[in-house]
């Protein structure tokens, strides 16, 4: 074993082939940086971007790996990781309910950070947004700019802020949002609304345009990709025709796919885990293969949940077009009865929005999806409703979908227990979430989704013999157990088990704020740019057609 240091590179290069590279770059860097704040020792450490896999310690100071090595290292907190698994904290991507008790939940599932990438924040106030979460929030928190709240701002005048207010609108007895084919002004006012979230540094645009199929054209489709992608970042979208069939839910992510090959744009399609996710998968490699940064997340359950309103619950569109009955598919979260197709009625005039879960595939595709590679995990968390307090016991919350509570642990879980192996899921939980991120320039990205020197030290230590989910369709809320440890930023929030109070080290992962690049939509520049024969030709006023010598033409001959 030699002292000589080497670079972070030579280590991350190295990193997968012995101890000895680990022991080299750790000692050097405990010589510089020692004592360290926080010391985890004996873990298995494991890196998913550069397949580094081996027994460590693991050394953090000012929030930062600084160390990793086979040397002992001492530091004012040390934990004893043996027999445990010390992984980059786990990111995801789509989680509606960023309030301090879906933190909590979130953070008991092993996650460091969590962004609502889907629904969103309504453009005008995502400055706010951020600012508000600022220095009182336990976990890495970001959001896209929203279409869906941009529509009901626009077409409805309601206001939303985030996806636990929805009620605002999806609520009201306002369609607008949803069935409203905007005209022109309309359209570049609901762009104007979402561009504005992009300039204060939202990470992409976010639609649930499966909710809007019938409001949102093509042409809409297109002018929102267009839209974040003048900034590089990407839309992710609940596509227009989930849930659907093999066909109809391949042809709605077609459609974002075809978009974003024309536009040169970042794209993420949203829990493809519903009928033709084979196909998507398939998609998704290949125009990765052809340098396009496309992806896909999922959660593990073969329910999914929704408001009972949801157009696509429509009997035209649930019972006769997908051919389901509600007796076996629809089931009402805090009583567990199932609807029918009278009862749903009667409850929609009572309480529109009302949470349902929606049954929807067989649960022995959850084990296919786990098994597909660049894949990630996120939770599609939804909000349970109301101020609830912190300290309010996990069972007693009102019944929500288990995947806020345990989507993560479950991944774990159903890995260990179908051989699939244990750096493929790892990656699903972090990297495949951090990479394509960091692909397009978003530096907390960069430095998250790995564990690395120098890296942010977001870290989540699991027994991966014991992990496992314990949150039920009937008792959605329980946490998930065998995640003891949780870092956030290099500070300890999960320790033994227990969520810390008033221990806020979020950050806000988002893009720094920048003058706005919004293009509108005007069809006199539209038909300049793509007419064949362009309407000023020969050096005409735009809007004239050039003149022929008839002399020349002769048509009739």
């Amino acid at each position: 074993m030699t002292d000589t240091p080497i670079s972070r590179r030579e280590f991350n290069v190295g990193a997968t082939a012995t101890v000895a590279a680990v022991s080299m770059a750790g000692k050097a860097m405990a010589q510089a940086s020692a004592p360290f704040d926080l010391v985890i020792l004996n873990g298995r450490v494991m890196d998913p971007e550069t397949g580094f896999d081996q027994v460590a310690n693991v050394g953090v100071k000012d929030g930062r790996i600084v160390a990793i090595t086979a040397d002992m290292l001492e530091g004012a907190r040390q934990i004893d990781a043996t027999g445990h698994v010390v992984a980059p904290g786990f990111i995801d991507t789509h989680f509606h309910w960023v309030r301090p008790m879906g933190h909590k939940l979130a953070l008991r599932d092993g996650r460091t950070t969590v962004m609502d990438l889907e629904m969103g924040t309504l453009g005008t106030k995502v400055a706010d947004w951020y600012a508000e979460r600022e220095g009182t929030t336990q976990i890495n928190f970001g959001c896209s700019s929203s279409h869906e709240f941009a529509r009901a701002l626009v077409l409805d005048g309601i206001t939303t802020p985030d996806a636990p207010e929805a009620l605002n609108h999806r609520g009201s007895e306002k369609t607008g949002w949803a069935l409203t084919r905007p005209d022109i002004e309309q359209g570049n006012a609901i762009l104007r609304v979402i561009d504005e979230g992009l300039a204060a540094g939202a990470i992409g645009m976010g639609s649930t345009l499966g909710y809007m199929r019938d409001g949102a054209s093509a042409r809409e489709v297109f002018e929102l990709q267009k839209t974040a992608g003048n900034y590089g970042r990407p839309s992710a979208f609940h596509f227009r025709y989930t849930p659907g069939t093999d066909t109809t839910e391949s042809n709605g992510i077609q459609e974002m796919l075809a978009n974003a090959a024309a536009l040169g744009a970042p794209a993420i399609a949203c829990h493809f885990n519903n009928p033709g996710y084979n196909l998507v998968h398939e998609l998704l490699t290949r125009m990765r293969g052809r340098g396009m940064n496309v992806w896909g997340e999922l959660y593990p359950y073969a329910a999914g949940s929704t408001a009972l309103n949801a157009v696509f619950l429509e009997p035209e569109v649930w019972v006769d077009q997908l051919g389901y009955r509600y007796e076996d598919t629809i089931q009402d979260v805090l009583t567990g009865e199932w609807y029918t197709a009278e009862s749903r009625a009667e409850m929609i005039a009572k309480e529109p929005a009302r949470l349902v879960l929606v049954y929807k595939m067989p649960p022995e595709a959850i084990v296919d999806w786990l098994k597909l590679p660049d894949v990630a995990i996120a939770s599609d968390t939804v909000p349970v409703l109301g101020d609830i307090p912190w300290d309010t016991p996990f069972e007693d919350l009102p019944n929500s979908h288990p995947r806020g509570a345990g989507s993560f642990a479950k991944a774990l879980r159903m890995g260990r227990e179908n051989g699939i192996p244990l750096m493929q899921t790892v990656s699903q939980t972090s990297w495949n979430s951090a990479r394509p991120f960091s692909e397009m320039g978003l530096k907390s990205m960069q430095e998250r989704g790995r564990m690395q020197e120098g890296m942010v030290a977001d870290i989540t230590i699991f027994n991966p013999e014991t992990v496992t989910d314990n949150a039920t369709y009937a008792q959605g809320t329980l946490p998930s157990s065998g995640i003891p440890f949780v870092i956030v930023n290099g500070t300890v929030v999960v320790d033994d088990s227990e969520v810390l109070k008033d221990v806020n080290p979020g950050q806000p992962i988002r893009f720094e704020p920048q003058e706005s690049l919004f293009e509108p939509l005007e069809v006199s520049t539209w038909t300049q740019k793509f007419y064949n024969v362009p309407q000023d030709f020969g050096g005409g006023v735009p809007g004239t057609q050039p003149q022929y010598d008839k002399r020349i033409i002769n048509c009739c001959d």
